[in-house]
This record gives structure tokens, sequence and C-alpha cells, in this order.
């Protein structure tokens, strides 16, 4: 009897880490990508700030009159960052890029100064931009105006079409996740389904019997959910830690949304699979659930 219960024990403790383990993974994947949509915004507006517009300064300006279009752009809505380069910066990086001291083997420095200009995230888009060429090319300060207008409409058209197949893999995903996690749970149940028939032949009440499986649920909910958000806590650190421009996802808000999201996906999960489990054997009529 003794070796029967520790055999029970095995098969019980087994079946709660198998259930665990299933709600861990599908978690962790829903996880990432909850944390995608989260950022999605921001990695466009992140993408859409770094289009770069350049102002090509006539060399016969006034300085002053270079200050005051600067100060001009710097104060439009659109407007996220404005920069003047010099000719002798615009150089200087240009040395620095092709390694060559060019301006010693001219003898003079053939580049303008220009003013490189970054449109706000939520206005980044084509008639935005056309907006503020428009309002800046009939300045005598301004000899042209450069940008890309199919890199801009190419990248918006990219962001959407990549929003939309997130948003289908992750309703896709719910769907694998809960018939992943359903048939677990009702597997891990089906070695029960006779003591839950015992239960109810001797009077016990339905929300009795259910009471402790549902409370198990919540448990290994909460479990799995703790699972998948360390391991998308140490991705998270570790895609930092390689590619530091993506540090752009280390919005500790959000992502303590997603963490109370993925925790709340979890037991919500557990729960829904484990009362239709549960409800199925409470249904079976005695003939047939040997």
């Amino acid at each position: 009897m003794t070796e029967e219960k520790k055999v029970i024990r095995r098969t019980q403790r087994s079946s709660r880490i198998s259930t665990i383990v299933s709600i861990s993974l599908v978690l962790f994947l829903l996880g990432v990508l909850s944390i995608l949509l989260l950022h999605a915004q921001r990695l466009s507006y992140y993408v859409r700030e770094n289009v770069e517009i350049s102002l090509i300064i006539n060399p016969d300006s006034d300085p002053a009159k270079v200050d005051r279009l600067l100060n001009d752009i710097r104060s439009d809505a659109l407007v996220k960052e404005a920069k003047l380069i010099t000719k002798e910066e615009a150089a200087a990086v240009l040395k620095n890029e092709l390694g060559d001291d060019f301006v010693g083997f001219l003898g003079f420095n053939p580049l303008y100064a220009s003013i490189d200009v970054h449109l706000k995230g939520e206005f980044a888009d084509e008639e935005s931009f056309k907006k503020f060429v428009k309002s800046v090319e009939p300045s005598p300060v301004v000899t042209e105006v450069y940008y890309q207008p199919s890199l801009i409409e190419s990248i918006n058209r990219n962001l959407r079409t990549i929003a939309w197949v997130l948003l289908t893999f992750s309703g896709l995903l719910v769907l694998v996740s809960i018939t992943l996690i359903n048939n677990t749970i009702r597997i891990t149940l089906y070695s029960r389904r006779l003591l839950i028939k015992s239960m109810l032949l001797v009077g016990a009440t339905k929300g009795f019997i259910r009471k402790p499986y549902l409370m198990s649920s919540i448990w290994n909910g909460l479990a799995g959910g703790a699972i998948a958000i360390v391991f998308i806590g140490a991705l998270i650190h570790f895609i930092s830690e390689r590619i530091p421009e993506l540090a752009i996802i280390s919005d500790y808000k959000l992502l303590g949304i997603s963490a109370g999201i993925l925790l709340g996906s979890g037991v919500i999960l557990s729960l829904f699979c484990t009362w239709f489990a549960v409800n199925r054997y409470l249904r079976y009529r005695t003939e047939t659930i040997y």
C-alpha cells in the first residue's frame, strides 16, 4: 500500500510538473510576443526618427540668419531634433569614414554646412516630411533639401506588414496555447477520474470537488508565469548586452505590465482549462468512465 501511494505521488508530481512546464513554455512565447506588441509603437517611432532631412546651407548666408532658421526649425512642432553641422565638422566626419585627408589633398574644403533634422516619430510620415520641406525650401539660407521619400514609405509599409503579421501570429499562438494546456490538464486529471466520480456518488457537491483542482491550477498558473518571466528577463538581458541599440525596450513600466499580463494569463488559462476538464469528468456516466 505504501508503495502504491509512492507511485501515485510520483505520478501526481510528474503530472503537475508537466502542466507547469507546458504553461511556462506557452507563456514564454506569448510574453516575447506581448513585449514586441507593447513596444511596437516605440520601435516604430525609433525607426522613423532616424530618417534624416539635410538642409544644405548657402555658403554666403549670414550666420545670424542661419541661427535664426535653426531656432525656427527647433520650435516646429514636427521636429524632434535639429543640429547644425559646420563645414569643418562635415569634413572631419567624411575624413573619418574615408580614412584619408581629402581636404589636404584638394587644398580646400568642398563641403557645405548643413542642418540635420529628425522629425518626431508620431509625425514621421510622407505627408509630414513634405509639409516640413515645403516650409523650409523658400528660405534664402537653404540651397537644397535632401531626404529619401521612398525610404519613408518603405519603412511605414514594412512596419504595417510586421504589425499585421504579429497580430495574426499572436491570435494563432493563443489558440495553440489553449489547446496545449487544455490537453495537458485533461491528461493530468484522467488519472483522477475515478476519485472525482466516487466523490460525486457519495454526495459531494460539484463545487466542493472542483475547489482543490481550481486552487491547484492557480498555483500552477502562477508558477508557469514566474518561470516564463525569468526566462524572458534573461532573454532581454542577453539581447541588451549583445545589441546595445535595442536598449529602447528596457522600459521598466512596460516590462512590468508584460509581467503582470503573463501572470494573469497563466492563472486564467490554467483555471479555464481545469474548469472544463473537471466538468467533463463530472458529466461522465459511471458505465463510461472506465
